[in-house]
């Protein structure tokens, strides 16, 4: 058989297992901080950007700069803080003080998530997603701290990612507004 022929049939079984193994990102299942369940289809068409928030993390006032992200943006992306207690034991609050804090702190009224892991044995299905090249066909990733930005585009797409020290309202993040 022609050595060109292997090695193109190989490649496309390889594309095809790869293809295979993606998740769609929008039948994850994850529940509002007050419970409710959210359906990530209904995002469909707009950016999504989520970020690990804590309340007690040095890069906390950059609720400042998502809430300003979201109301410049609302029309084009949805942010959405997921409350996560893995770094350093700050986010130690309930959902009700996370909730009061946000909004008596920052004027937070962007979407928040239940708490929940975004590593290690208990890491969240929405977190194996973000972080894992085969389900998210983009890349892998670890979270190193708080306030690590992925972002996905209208097609349920991860675009990219951005530690803590990015601005929310960076042209990094921006341009993919645009």
């Amino acid at each position: 058989m022609n050595p060109f022929k292997i090695f193109f049939a190989t490649l496309t079984i390889s594309k095809a297992k790869q293809t295979m193994n993606l998740k769609n990102f929008y039948d994850i299942k994850i529940n509002s901080l007050q419970g409710e369940p959210i359906e990530f289809e209904d995002f469909k068409g707009k950016h999504i950007l989520i970020v690990n928030v804590a309340s007690k993390c040095g890069f906390t006032p950059q609720y400042k700069a998502l809430q300003e992200l979201h109301e410049t943006y609302k029309d084009k992306l949805q942010v959405i803080g997921v409350p996560c207690n893995q770094f350093g034991g700050q986010e130690p609050g309930t959902a009700k003080e996370i909730e009061s804090f946000c909004e008596v702190n920052y004027g937070v009224n962007f979407l928040i998530t239940d708490k929940l892991d975004v590593k290690g044995k208990q890491q969240h299905p929405l977190y194996e997603w973000l972080t894992n090249k085969e389900q998210n066909g983009v890349s892998n990733s670890t979270v190193k701290w708080n306030f690590q930005k992925y972002v996905i585009n209208g097609k349920g797409e991860l675009i990219d990612y951005y530690f803590s020290t990015t601005n929310p309202m960076s042209k990094k993040i921006i341009k993919h507004l645009k």
